[in-house]
């Protein structure tokens, strides 16, 4: 099993990166983590296969986790000519929010016929939820609710656990996210300043020692945590960087 930072950048791309988006491929999974607006050349640049994507797994609704989608959708039916089945999981409110996503980006296509069977998955919070070989607990983080509920991923599949941390700032959810996790991916936008609905590092220092996860790896970092990389103790992500779980 291994994933691929397809992009591991904030929402401005500080550093020349791309937005969030990671590419999970696993015995029957081959899925997105995020799709952000500038995903699609990522997914490109890289050469990944999107009409083996499967499943796309979206923790909020602002742009650089979800503004890919149409791009995506698009060029699965009129340049890939995709038949596969393709299935989008996401907070509730998805099912209307995709359809709004698709209109602003290419008005008309609110309707468009699409060449291959979408279904839209809205997640149980706190539940854990079977798609296909994953099973995925959301829960509810701490970042801008107006895209959202925001959330943050624990995944189980074979014999792994992913945690992923979405946007947000610390919340004690984040406990129970990466605990023992064999990859945490973690938000870290900020070293030592907080700022409101992101992470800042030293807060997710502090709990470390409950978390424990068998690896970790810092992502979604501003211009400060990136000129400060060279002060870290911690692993931290880089766009094309593939991961063996």
């Amino acid at each position: 099993m291994h994933l691929q930072f397809a992009g591991c950048g904030d929402a401005f791309g500080s550093g020349g990166r791309f937005n969030t988006c990671f590419h999970w491929v696993g015995r029957n999974i081959n899925a997105l983590i995020d799709c952000g607006a500038t995903s699609l050349v990522s997914l490109n640049k890289l050469a990944i296969n999107r009409n083996a994507i499967d499943i796309i797994f979206i923790s909020h609704f602002h742009a650089d986790h979800i503004g890919g989608l149409p791009f995506f959708i698009l060029e699965a039916t009129h340049v890939l000519k995709r038949e596969r089945p393709l299935t989008l999981v996401g907070p509730p409110g998805l099912k209307a929010r995709y359809f709004e996503l698709m209109e602003a980006a290419f008005p008309g296509t609110k309707a468009l016929e699409l060449r291959f069977p979408l279904t839209l998955h809205e997640l149980d919070l706190g539940r854990r939820n079977a798609i296909g070989a994953i099973q995925v607990t959301p829960f509810h983080v701490v970042h801008d609710d107006r895209a959202g509920p925001c959330l943050g991923f624990r995944f189980e599949a074979d014999g792994k656990i992913i945690g992923f941390s979405g946007d947000t700032e610390w919340t004690d959810a984040l406990i129970q996210i990466g605990r023992g996790a064999d990859l945490f991916i973690c938000e870290a936008y900020m070293r030592d300043r907080p700022v409101k609905g992101h992470m800042v590092l030293t807060a997710l220092e502090r709990r470390l020692g409950q978390i424990r996860p068998k690896r970790l790896i810092l992502t979604h970092m501003s211009t400060d945590m990136l000129a400060r990389r060279g002060e870290l103790a911690y692993e931290t992500a880089e766009d094309g960087m593939i991961v063996e779980i």
